[in-house]
Formats: structure tokens, C-alpha cells, sequence
């Protein structure tokens, strides 16, 4: 394969990506034991569905995260997306597989009720104590201004 259809083909899986929260890690990683697949909601398919090998770190079901706590919404940590984009995504991670790299998503379909919980703790400007891990050069108070949390959000549409 040749540099320039290399770096065409990562462009496209990069495209692919964005607004999925995903990231690209070292293949061996896939490779790790997984949770057996759970039922995801009649309209959604779970990712472990559609493609197995696809690493998950949905950190809203835990205290690891921006928040520090688990975000209302979350009761499992189980990836659900509408079928083309869990196909996108599986497509995505047979190209980059073939690079030596694996697909790795921190968050899918997030719930309305997830998003009304960010919104209360962004009004909450005392509560700041994940702010040097998560945000340690965003003003709290502009969160809602620059974008990073909004009363509704395109990841409730779970694609």
C-alpha cells in the first residue's frame, strides 16, 4: 500500500469518527477478554454486536470522569449506536486493524437524562474537583458559551 493511500485511508476513518468520542489504541489491546454483548434498546444495536474487537472505556457508568461520579442514565458500560453507525464504525476499525491500530470509544449513545445531569453540574460552578485531570484550562462558568455541554446534544440521536 502506498504513503499516500495510507494517509487517505486514515483520513477517512477519521472522518468516520468524530462525534463518536473515539479513539485509535494499539491493536493488542483488542485482543483482551470482553464482557459478553447485552441487549441494547430496540432501535440501537450494541457495538458488540456489530464488531467485537472494538475497545470500550464508557467511563460515564463511572467515578472516572469529568464529573467524578457516575452520570444519571449510565447503568452499564455498554456502547449502543444506531446499525450504519456501528457498521461505520466496524468498517473503520477493519482499516485501521489493518494499520496495527484498534478503534477505542469512551461514549455512544448518551441518554437525555446524561445530558440534563452534565447541564445541572455545569451550573454548580463549586464543583470543580476533576477539573485538573478533566478541564484544568477551561473556565468553568464558560462551558455552556464555548460549546462543551448544551441543554440537548447529538449523541442522544446514538449516531
Amino acid at each position: 500500500m502506498t504513503a499516500g493511500r495510507n494517509r487517505r485511508l486514515v483520513r477517512i476513518v477519521l472522518v468516520a469518527l468524530l462525534g463518536l468520542g473515539a479513539l485509535v489504541a494499539p491493536s493488542h489491546l483488542a485482543a483482551s477478554a470482553k464482557p459478553q454483548p447485552k441487549s441494547a434498546p430496540p432501535i440501537f444495536v450494541a457495538l458488540d454486536e456489530v464488531d467485537p474487537t472494538i475497545l470500550h472505556d464508557i467511563r460515564y457508568t463511572t467515578q472516572h470522569n469529568f464529573i467524578g461520579r457516575r452520570i444519571h442514565g449510565y447503568r452499564e458500560p455498554l456502547c449502543v449506536l444506531t446499525r450504519p453507525a456501528a457498521e461505520a464504525l466496524a468498517q473503520a476499525q477493519d482499516a485501521v486493524l489493518a494499520l496495527g491500530y484498534s478503534l477505542k470509544v469512551y461514549d455512544c449513545y448518551r441518554p437525555q437524562t446524561a445530558v440534563d445531569d452534565f447541564v445541572r453540574w455545569a451550573e454548580r460552578l463549586h464543583d470543580d474537583r476533576m477539573k485538573a485531570e478533566f478541564y484544568p484550562d477551561v473556565d468553568k462558568s464558560q462551558l455552556f458559551e464555548d460549546g462543551y455541554i448544551a441543554a440537548r446534544s447529538g449523541h442522544s440521536r446514538g449516531s
